[in-house]
């Protein structure tokens, strides 16, 4: 079993920046897959981001050129950097991770991002 715990979300204007990390412990058996995804009320959770253990990437067309997906295999972390944020990336931001094949087997509690004024 794998768990997953996010931090770093918050309040932040429009234009502003946002780091969150997702920190994984249990037993962890090589590099693992990690996603970001979103979700707002009455809305489906939505990919943001993607991670291979190979490191190749898959952004959702909505945060391209904004939002950068990093990784520390010391730590078992993995970081997504929010750039010009926007009220529509307000949700709550889930964290994923598993094997290459399946991603989606383990979660994070999810943290909430607010771009608002």
């Amino acid at each position: 079993q794998v768990q997953l715990v996010e931090s770093g979300g918050g309040l932040v204007q429009p234009g502003g920046s946002l780091r969150l990390s997702c920190a994984a412990s249990g037993s962890i058996s090589g590099t693992l897959a990690m996603g970001w995804f979103r979700q707002t009320p009455g809305r489906q959770r939505e990919l943001v981001v993607t991670l291979t253990s190979g490191g190749d990437t898959n952004y959702s067309d909505s945060v391209k050129g904004r939002f950068s997906i990093s990784r520390d295999n010391a730590k078992n972390s993995v970081y997504l950097q929010m750039n010009s944020l926007k009220p529509s990336d307000t949700g709550v931001y889930y964290c994923s991770a598993g094997p290459d094949y399946d991603l989606l087997r383990y979660w994070g509690q999810g943290t909430q991002v607010t771009v608002s004024l």
